[in-house]
């Protein structure tokens, strides 16, 4: 269990957990009282969450395809070429840019006026 295609999927079980807790509590809410209203900053925190997963989760996505890839093109190079290090930069790197990209939309939806 500790090949590249095991390592991805924990790490994309996990962002679809986090989601999932992310989306459920307003949700569950909502249904529950009559008070549909959102605070502006509680709103702004479950944009961000909420686009911060997606979007970490399409890039993780990407580099499982790439894992397959690999596997069915190369089979003889799979070991070298997604080697445990390289795993480790690709899925560090689809938290950061999972993280950063919705941190751009957020500041600019924090200049618009509501």
């Amino acid at each position: 269990l500790h090949s590249p295609m095991y390592f991805l999927l924990s790490h994309l079980s996990f962002v679809d957990f986090c989601y999932s807790s992310i989306v459920t509590p307003k949700l569950l809410e909502n249904l529950v009282t009559a008070d549909k209203s959102i605070f502006y900053a509680s709103c702004m925190l479950q944009y961000f969450l909420s686009c911060t997963a997606v979007v970490t989760e399409s890039f993780l996505l990407a580099v499982m395809a790439y894992d397959r890839f690999v596997a069915i093109c190369n089979p003889l190079l799979y070991t070298v070429a997604m080697s445990p290090r390289l795993c480790a930069l690709l899925v560090a790197g689809s938290y950061l840019w999972g993280m950063f990209g919705p941190l751009v939309l957020l500041c600019y939806a924090l200049q618009l006026n509501f």
